[in-house]
């Protein structure tokens, strides 16, 4: 009886294991449908993809490239960073499988897409802040490790999604199953441009802590934590304080 039990346990938390396997993606990565407002996004051709861009043109060599949250719209972001930022061309990316972008999303090709964004922006605008939400800032910071960005706003910044995964799921082994693990940290150190880090005093999904190490991570005085208080993940950009912020830069 006790091994009949034993075999049965292994076999549930086994198809456990499968399951989050298998359709792990689901759990992270939450689309956006097409609506009426990506009609006016143009179309970045990437390996084996079509990602749609929402932008507000301006000429001049300034501009913001900016990566949302998981299951963001940044159709309806771009007209509040064109507002804040008059004098920079906005440029917001729909993930593979956001808003109308082809493809499936996964971090190697998220990553490789947003380097192609900014590839193309900077090609045109020298001068390019860019900003990334929850998710897409994993996509943010790297691009700031790796290329001339003049700046880097990170909102709600975790230091791994795995750290998250091992938080809601403690008894999976995350560390062998997770794929896309969005690890941060890795790149923070290699971080030179004037970096601000906004972060929720409540967030629920990223705590303080996550967010604390992960700024802990870049050089001496590249980086500046603020705290937004009496804010959570989503209503963290509720506040004039969060806008204020963003547009100064600290």
């Amino acid at each position: 009886m006790l091994w009949s039990l034993l075999t049965i346990a292994i076999g549930v938390y086994a198809g456990l294991c499968l399951i989050f396997l298998v359709f792990q993606r689901a759990f992270i990565y939450m689309p956006t449908p097409a609506t009426p407002a990506h009609a006016a996004a143009f179309t970045l051709e990437v390996p084996d993809a079509k990602v749609r861009i929402s932008s507000r043109p301006h000429d001049g060599p300034k501009a913001v490239v900016y990566f949302g949250g998981n299951a963001e719209d940044v159709a309806h972001t771009v007209p509040e960073l064109a507002q804040l930022f008059p004098d920079r061309a906005i440029f917001g990316m729909h993930y593979r499988g956001y808003s109308g972008s082809s493809g499936r999303p996964a971090e190697a090709a998220l990553r490789s897409d947003a380097r192609a964004l900014f590839e193309s922006v900077h090609a045109r605008h020298p001068d390019v802040i860019v900003v990334g939400r929850s998710l897409g800032s994993s996509l943010a910071i790297q691009l700031a490790a790796e290329e001339p960005v003049s700046r880097l706003v990170l909102i709600t910044p975790f230091d791994s999604i795995l750290s998250i995964a091992k938080r809601v799921a403690p008894f999976l082994p995350m560390s062998l199953l997770l794929r896309d693990k969005y690890e941060s940290w890795r790149y923070a150190p290699r971080v030179t441009c004037p970096t601000l880090v906004i972060a929720a005093s409540h967030d629920e999904l990223v705590p303080l802590a996550d967010t604390r190490r992960l700024v802990a991570g870049f050089a001496l005085d590249v980086a500046t934590l603020r705290i937004v208080e009496g804010t959570d993940h989503n209503s963290v950009s509720g506040e004039a304080e969060f806008w204020e912020a963003l547009a100064n830069g600290k």
